[in-house]
């Protein structure tokens, strides 16, 4: 389903599933409207049975402490296989809720990693994009069928790309992370700063690549996109916005609007990665202080564990962000199985999203079957195990399948949960 890269001549910021490696996740082209309403609820099984759980409030206990136990576990073993100093994980389920942080913040003090610290969360971002998205088009403020030419002037094609070609990354616009020319200043200086309209101007002279609708193509130009019209509808910057819609309902006091997320707040571990014309397989670069300018709506935004864990329940049940008919009608958008919807992905009844930029990586994910949210933060972007020709540590265990940190640890989680998190790979997400 979710998984975000951002690399070099490569940049492929969204991979579904638990691979960074080549394999891409089972995003399929979109189907034709007649086999779509025949295989959109497939995903979620019961989207009414899930919005109905909105109205319950879980327990603030701890879960069982043999499960506590397995939990553990396997986050320590995941971690010993994973490209990371360390990694945070929480979860919640109607049993109660378990959390931990394992490993070291900074390698230089020897800081160990706790639970509460601020990462930076990536193409999370986008599911509060989506979400934004969704609730102005539940108050009538706009529709999903609104073309971007509406909204944004000079977009190719922006007369026939609609709001919901952006969301669910069937629009045919070229990621600017995708384009060269970015990549070349990005990663040359990373502490450059960037407008929309910079990262627009990136993508548009390569845009469009296919015609709205005709496949999925994740892209960070369409999350950009939608951002100015929420701005634009609301009259208001991207952080307020977020704060009013999202953040404050949500009691979401630890995280921080893409707009605002140049500063970590404190506390915050040091990110490390293998991207940028710096790094090396013995030295990787620190990017905890990378300008985030560039991911802006798609993935700028700052968080922390318990947030997270809130927010991940409510993009899955809605509770607080969305009535039950714009809630069902987001868990009906997956046009697969397995597959993304708006602005967020599903695999086997887990919906949610991960993300990942250079130094850290994020997996937030609610499984739809049984009330539960699984969150992990690890600061580091790196793969590990049998990834092709991607850049590993000296010491990369390459028996294991390639994965990043977070989706690493988040795929042992789901197993001592007793529904694993999978994905079957059918078709790549490039």
């Amino acid at each position: 389903m979710t998984v975000i890269r951002f690399q070099h001549r490569t940049a492929r910021w969204f991979r579904p599933g638990l691979s960074v490696c080549t394999v891409a996740l089972a995003l399929a082209a979109p189907v034709t409207s007649q086999a779509q309403d025949q295989s959109q609820q497939l995903c979620v099984a019961d989207p009414a049975a899930v919005t109905a759980r909105a109205a319950i409030t879980l327990p603030d206990t701890p879960l069982p402490e043999a499960l506590s136990r397995a939990l553990d576990a396997a986050a320590r073993r995941a971690l010993d296989g994973a490209a990371a100093p360390g990694v945070i994980a929480g979860v919640v389920t109607p049993e109660g809720r378990w959390s931990g942080a394992w490993g070291g913040a900074d390698p230089e003090t020897d800081a160990a990693m706790e639970v509460g610290m601020h990462t930076r969360i990536g193409s999370v971002t986008k599911t509060f994009t989506g979400t934004a998205l969704m609730q102005l088009a539940e108050a009538g403020k706009l529709s999903l069928d609104d073309t971007i030419d509406q909204y944004v002037p000079g977009v190719p094609n922006g007369d026939i790309i609609t709001l919901r070609h952006l969301a669910s990354m069937t629009s045919g616009l070229l990621s600017y992370t995708q384009a060269d020319p970015f990549l070349d200043l990005f990663f040359s200086d990373p502490s450059l700063h960037y407008t929309p309209q910079d990262l627009l101007d990136f993508a548009f002279p390569g845009s469009p690549i296919f015609a709205p609708g005709e496949k999925f193509n994740y892209s960070n130009t369409n999350t950009v996109l939608l951002g100015l019209v929420i701005e634009q509808v609301t009259g208001q910057d991207i952080d307020t916005v977020f704060t009013s819609m999202i953040l404050d309902p949500l009691g979401l006091t630890e995280t921080t609007g893409p707009d605002g997320a140049a500063l970590m707040p404190e506390p915050y571990p040091q990110g490390f990665t293998l991207q940028g014309d710096a790094a090396t397989p013995a030295a990787p670069s620190n990017a905890t202080h990378w300008d985030p300018s560039w991911g802006w709506t798609a993935g700028g935004m700052i968080s922390t564990l318990d947030d997270l864990l809130v927010y991940g329940r409510s993009l899955g049940t809605g509770k607080g962000l969305l009535g039950a008919e714009a809630q069902q009608e987001r868990l009906r958008s997956f046009p697969e199985p397995a597959g993304y919807g708006i602005a967020m992905g599903c695999v086997d009844g887990w919906v949610g999203h991960t993300g990942e930029l250079p130094g850290y990586n994020t997996t937030v994910f609610y499984d739809t079957t049984t009330d539960t949210t699984v969150v992990v933060q690890a600061n580091s972007d790196i793969p590990s195990g049998n990834c092709g020709d991607e850049d590993v540590l000296p010491d990369n265990p390459d028996d294991l399948a390639c994965s990043s940190p977070a989706s690493r640890v988040f795929e042992a989680l789901s197993v001592a949960l007793g529904h694993p998190f999978s994905m079957t790979s059918t078709a790549s997400a490039e």
